[in-house]
């Protein structure tokens, strides 16, 4: 017998949403700075867990300084990776300063660090010692090429990473030089393995106890990321070319040219191929021997995309969509960065999120994309200013009112 669930609609029935998060109770001590690290636990605080962030007296993460833009003296880029967090301004190369973070790390769940490898155990920040007084202790090393391998010591940079990994080899124009993607994207990659790595090791010390180490390189991320691209060179030999916006093994489906800009069109299969030609007014084309399957239309690429630009240059952008949309051909219109930001179906989805800054006002920052209908991740408060919780966290860790101001007097603390 089988038996089948129909999820209710009944208001009255449906669970009532959690602003706290499905990590709440977790806390994360997060020694990494940049993007990789920080945008890695700001994963984790979206969803709840507690992120004390671990900067240095009077200069703080780098990317406090990476501007302009400014809002008021925080630069964007440090406010896009750290809001939900915690700021605890402490010297780790004073005794007292080092002491105070190994201390919060004996009852943390989960440490994040992105030095190169050997720095943090240099420091008495290694996983091999936090965990002697923690064995629970989840602890995530973010780096260039991994903890282990001949090249582990060398430094990690995003575009590096995205240079060897084979990524820029495939990123550009086929006539053109390789390019590096646009954002970060080998750090970003890097920072969301790390937290399906964290989680994962959750899961697992949920059933014995355990904690363990996570160990994510951008190389070993960015090179995951060849997926079909790898595979095929794997399976027939052959290096896989750049083909700018196009598909490899998919046509057409790419970015064209309209009557008054830039439309991505994505004919994904055969039975899309004839909704694309009666919806252009030349089902002519449909059944030519040269695109009548997607093999063909790949093979003879050079002649089909011509046909379709002159066929796209005839109308707008929008008109365009609009008769794609309607004949149920995906198709979208290549957006800027602010047509993109104010996307209805962006807003609608609450990637744009309002927060109100201490100094800078009034924030709008990019929402998570993580949906949890019952544990929903939230954006509750605005990245800290640095130092702004070092009281606080301190008190909470057990230092009393002399011992802090012991530290502070001796610049371990700001």
């Amino acid at each position: 017998m089988t038996i089948t669930h129909t999820p209710s609609t009944d208001a009255a029935t449906a669970p009532t949403p959690s602003a706290e998060g499905p990590l709440k109770g977790l806390v994360v001590l997060d020694l990494s700075r940049i993007l990789s690290g920080p945008f890695a636990t700001m994963t984790l605080a979206d969803l709840g867990a507690d992120v004390i962030k671990i900067e240095q007296p009077g200069l703080g993460d780098d990317t406090r300084h990476w501007g302009p833009p400014f809002q008021g003296t925080e630069a964007a880029y440090f406010l896009s990776v750290n809001r939900n967090k915690k700021s605890l301004a402490v010297d780790l190369k004073n005794p007292d300063g080092l002491q105070a973070v190994k201390r919060l790390a004996a009852t943390a769940d989960i440490v994040v660090e992105n030095f190169r490898p050997g720095t943090a155990a240099r420091l008495g920040l290694g996983y091999e010692e936090l965990s002697e007084d923690n064995p629970g202790l989840i602890y995530a090393s973010i780096s260039g090429y991994g903890q282990t391998g001949s090249e582990s010591q060398r430094a990690g940079y995003d575009a590096i990473a995205q240079a060897r990994s084979g990524i820029m080899s495939v990123t550009g124009e086929p006539d053109g030089p390789p390019v590096r993607v646009g954002n970060s994207g080998s750090d970003l990659i890097a920072g969301s393995w790390a937290v399906i790595g964290v989680l994962a090791a959750l899961q697992e010390r949920n059933r014995t106890g355990h904690g363990q180490w996570v160990d994510i390189s951008l190389l070993d991320g960015s090179v995951s990321w060849l997926t079909y691209l790898a595979n095929g060179y794997l399976a027939s030999g052959e290096i896989p070319q750049r083909y700018g916006s196009a598909h490899p093994t998919i046509a057409p489906y790419q970015a064209f040219t309209t009557a008054d800009g830039f439309v991505m069109l994505a004919v994904g299969n055969d039975a899309l191929w004839r909704k694309f030609t009666a919806t252009v007014g030349r089902k002519d084309l449909t059944d030519d021997p040269r695109f009548a399957t997607n093999p063909l239309r790949v093979t003879n690429r050079a002649e089909l995309i011509p046909i379709v630009q002159d066929i796209l240059l005839q109308y707008t952008t929008v008109e365009w969509t609009g008769r794609f949309d309607a004949a149920g051909i995906p198709a979208g219109p290549i957006q800027t960065v602010d047509q993109a930001l104010e996307d209805p179906q962006v807003i609608a989805r609450g990637m744009i999120t309002d927060l109100e800054h201490p100094t800078a006002g009034p924030l709008k920052v990019i929402g998570c994309p993580i949906k949890l209908n019952r544990t929903p991740a939230a954006v509750r408060t605005a990245p800290p200013l640095l130092g702004q919780h070092t009281l606080e966290v301190l008190q909470n860790a057990g230092y009393d009112e002399d011992a802090i101001k012991d530290m502070q007097l001796s610049g371990a603390i700001q």
